[in-house]
């Protein structure tokens, strides 16, 4: 939690929300052969991890390495391995030690309640595109780190007082729990949605009208969408049918606040997600139109 800036104009503070947690999982037993049975955190989908390097952080401060894989994982042995589930409870991770019973993995010090991370895999290619894992939500809180520090060098003059909350409870529905008390406005800056039946491109910034939890703001929505026309931004406004985030955690809190909630457009969300160094920028020229009124 970080203030930016203050203005004369007093109690219309904004707040701009992005998460920095990931999906991942944790370790919740240990099989007979000393693999590793997982429960996830967040929305991780097991069939979108299958053969995912990961690393296991023990409650004692040791680091492990292993793999996420199907069960009996040779496809020459497994004669089912088309037609099996890619469930957590048809799969495990295979450590990089020589266990062979569940003895010999809690030997390394390795329990139920120790923290498993997947490799994000990170790449950004010669033409713009950014693959990785977990782009929700580090490439938004990029983008705010970015414009604070615009706003450090003297090359954005806020409007009003703005406060940038980076919280760590996104994935798991309790986020922006938590509002300084002046808060006005609070705005989500989290990933857009690409995916059929969306305008959304990974090019744009996408402007979320609706999520499952219910509208959002309708003057502040309108107020976005006139700032992305006015500066003639790449842009969408999209209804995303299974998506919350962060402004709808302050609601949920009891906050009476106007709230909304833009992105950069991110394809195959809790994924290989991917997005682009446009969508990026067309993030931050709304924002910095925004922050600027």
């Amino acid at each position: 939690l970080c203030e930016i800036g203050g203005h004369k104009e007093q109690g219309n503070a904004l707040m701009m929300e992005a998460h920095i947690d990931t999906l991942g999982a944790m370790v919740c037993d240990i099989n007979s052969n000393g693999c590793l049975k997982l429960s996830p955190v967040g929305g991780m989908n097991p069939n979108n991890a299958e053969a995912e390097n990961c690393k296991v952080y023990t409650r004692e401060g040791k680091l492990y390495t292993g793999t996420f894989q199907l069960c009996d994982a040779s496809i020459h042995v497994n004669g089912k391995f088309n037609e099996t589930n890619r469930s957590y409870n048809d799969m495990e991770v295979v450590l990089d030690e020589n266990v062979k019973t569940r003895e010999d993995t809690l030997a390394l010090g390795i329990m139920p309640g120790d923290f498993v991370c997947f490799d994000p895999r990170t790449t950004i290619t010669e033409s713009g595109y950014i693959k990785s894992r977990f782009l929700d939500d580090k490439l938004s809180a990029a983008i705010l780190l970015g414009l604070a520090k615009a706003v450090q060098a003297g090359e954005i003059t806020l409007g009003r007082k703005v406060t940038l909350l980076f919280t760590v409870y996104e994935e798991v529905g309790h986020g922006a729990s938590c509002l300084p008390s002046d808060t006005k406005e609070v705005l989500s800056v989290d990933m857009g949605c690409v995916g059929d039946g969306l305008d959304c491109t990974e090019h744009m910034v996408s402007i979320c009208a609706k999520d499952s939890v219910g509208p959002y703001d309708y003057e502040l929505t309108t107020k976005l969408v006139e700032l992305a026309k006015e500066y003639e931004l790449d842009y969408a406004v999209d209804v995303y049918p299974h998506y919350t985030s962060d402004a709808d955690a302050s609601l949920k809190s009891g906050y009476d606040i106007r709230h909304g909630l833009i992105g950069p457009g991110v394809y195959a969300s809790h994924n290989y997600e991917r997005s682009h160094t446009d969508g990026m920028m067309n993030t931050y020229h709304l924002l910095k139109a925004f922050v600027t009124q």
